[in-house]
């Protein structure tokens, strides 16, 4: 859930802008089980704050971004190969 979506982070407004309300209410709720994701580096890596259950910072990881499978009415989903 945190990291199959084309949600980029607006760093002014610490807001999530996505293309598909779908994509931001499963990047949302990853965020409330601990899976924050803080946006995408110069190369290309998906960035993901995991939490503790009291909301404290645990770890940062890391996800290098290979190719992006879109969303098309004949497979009925979207991919991403990480």
């Amino acid at each position: 859930m945190a990291l199959c979506h084309t949600i980029i982070v607006d760093e002014k407004k610490k807001t999530y802008n996505a293309a598909s309300p779908d994509e931001l209410a499963l990047v949302n709720a990853a965020k409330q089980f601990g899976w924050e994701f803080k946006g995408i580096d110069k190369d290309d890596n998906m960035i993901v704050d995991v939490k503790k259950k009291n909301g404290e910072l645990n770890y940062t990881k890391k996800y290098k971004l290979l190719n992006t499978l879109e969303f098309n009415s004949d497979r009925k989903r979207m991919s991403v190969i990480i």
